[in-house]
C-alpha cells in the first residue's frame, strides 16, 4: 500500500469543508482577482478562494497557468501513474526531495484527494494535463475523466508558486507576474538521483532578482522545503547547462535586467523530465505552470 506522507495541519481545514454545501455557499460570494487585477470568480474566506478556483477550473473557464492565482493557497504539480511503477516513483521522489518534494500520493484508482481539499477531484480540477505515451507527449487536455483508470496513482508535488506570496509580501517583485507570463523553467544539467526506471536532470525555474533581493530570497524561500525550498543557483546559467535564458524548455522568457541576477530553484516539471527518459506506457501530468490548487495555506509549509 503507498502511503503518503501525514500533513496533521490539513486536518483542521478538512473538518471545515462539505463539498456540497461549499458548492452551494460559494456561489455567493464576492470578487476575487487571479494576481493581475483581472476577476476570475468570487469569495468571502480564504478557503473560498481555492475552491472558487477549482470551480473555474473544473468548469473549463479557466484552462492558463495558475501562478497568482488564489493567494495564499498551496499549489501543486501532478504526477499520474500506473501502479506498476508507482513505487518506483515513490522512491525517486524520496531520493530527490528538492525538485520532487510529496504534499499526497493516492491510492490506486482514487481521484478524490482529500488531504488537500475536500472537493478535490483530479481529473477534472487541473486547469491543463498534459498525456503521455511511451515518453512522447500526445495531448494536452482539460479533463481526464475519460482516461481514468483504476490502477492509476496520483502523486502531488509542491509548487514554488507557494513561496511567490512570501516573496512578494517582502517586497520582491516577481517579472513574470508583473508581466503577466508563466515562470520560465529549464532543464540544467545537475543530475537527479535515479530510481527503478525514473532517472534524468533537474528542471529548474528562473525568476530575476536584483542583488539584495536575491539575498532576501534565499531567507525566506529556505523557510518552505516543501515547495523547493532555498535556490539550488545563482547566476551564470552555464554553469548548469543553460545556454540561453531566452529559450526556455518550458513556460516563458521574462525580461532580466542589466542590475539583476538570475536565481535558479528546483522545479516539480522535473518528473516529465525523468518521464521522457523512463518512456511510460501511460501516464498524465499537468501541464508546465498550470497546477492544482489545493486548500491548503502557505504559511502552513513554512518552518
Amino acid at each position: 500500500m503507498l502511503q503518503a506522507k501525514n500533513f496533521e495541519f490539513a486536518q483542521d481545514l478538512l473538518r471545515f469543508h462539505n463539498p456540497h454545501k461549499c458548492k452551494q455557499r460559494h456561489a455567493n460570494g464576492i470578487n476575487f482577482f487571479n494576481g493581475y487585477g483581472e476577476v476570475l470568480v468570487s469569495a468571502a474566506s480564504p478557503i473560498e478562494k481555492s475552491v472558487k478556483a477549482r470551480t473555474a477550473i473544473r468548469s473549463g473557464a479557466w484552462t492558463g497557468h495558475t501562478s497568482g492565482l488564489a493567494e495564499g493557497h498551496v499549489q501543486g504539480n501532478v504526477v499520474i501513474l500506473p501502479e506498476l511503477l508507482a513505487n518506483d516513483f515513490l522512491r525517486y521522489c524520496q531520493r530527490n526531495p528538492k525538485p520532487c518534494p510529496l504534499l499526497a500520493v493516492s491510492e490506486p484508482g482514487e481521484a478524490m484527494l482529500p488531504r488537500l481539499g475536500a472537493d478535490i477531484d483530479i481529473r477534472t480540477d487541473v486547469p491543463r494535463y498534459r498525456v503521455w505515451r511511451d515518453g512522447v507527449l500526445v495531448d494536452q487536455p482539460t479533463d481526464i475523466s475519460n482516461l481514468w483508470r483504476s490502477d492509476l496513482v496520483t502523486f502531488v508535488i509542491g509548487c514554488s508558486f507557494s513561496f511567490e506570496e512570501a516573496l512578494l509580501e517582502a517586497g520582491i517583485p516577481l517579472r513574470h507576474i508583473t508581466q503577466k507570463r508563466n515562470v520560465a523553467m529549464y532543464r540544467s544539467n545537475m543530475p537527479t538521483s535515479p530510481a527503478g526506471v525514473f532517472n534524468g536532470p533537474m528542471v529548474v525555474s528562473m525568476r530575476p532578482l536584483r542583488a539584495l533581493d536575491a539575498i532576501r530570497a534565499i531567507q525566506i524561500t529556505s523557510r518552505f522545503p516543501n515547495v523547493h525550498g532555498a535556490p539550488v543557483h545563482i547566476g551564470n546559467p552555464a554553469l548548469i547547462g543553460i545556454a540561453d535564458l531566452a529559450t526556455p524548455d518550458y513556460g516563458d522568457a521574462v525580461d532580466v535586467l542589466p542590475d539583476e541576477i538570475p536565481v535558479f530553484w528546483a522545479c516539480g516539471v522535473t518528473p516529465q523530465a525523468a518521464i521522457t527518459q523512463a518512456r511510460p506506457e501511460f501516464c498524465i501530468t499537468h501541464a508546465p505552470g498550470a497546477m492544482l490548487i489545493t486548500d491548503l495555506l502557505n504559511h502552513q509549509l513554512a518552518i
